[in-house]
């Protein structure tokens, strides 16, 4: 099982082993980050592995945090969003 530092399975992902291998793998670089203009690492990964010196975000205290809230994927609806991050923190507890 792929788990990315947010929570999303990897290995589910329509990306995965075409466009991206993995936030772990790729550092927190996946493709989507060349489109976003000022992004350069995806700032979950940023926060929580680089910055917090942690495996994945289940591990940090403030579990969903703003970043979950503001990192959207436009092509989703509020509903929806709220429904990945709910989905991601079961994830990520569960897994930890």
């Amino acid at each position: 099982m792929n788990i990315s530092a947010c929570g999303l399975m990897c290995d589910t992902c329509k990306f995965f082993s075409k466009e991206c291998d993995g936030c772990h793998a790729v550092k927190g670089k996946p493709f989507w980050t060349a489109f976003s203009g000022n992004v350069s690492v995806c700032p979950i990964y940023d926060c929580s592995v680089n910055s917090n010196k942690l495996k994945d975000c289940g591990l940090c205290d403030k579990l969903p945090c703003k970043i979950y809230f503001d990192l959207k994927d436009p092509n989703t609806t509020e509903e929806q969003h709220l429904e990945s991050i709910k989905t991601r923190v079961t994830i990520l507890k569960t897994n930890n």
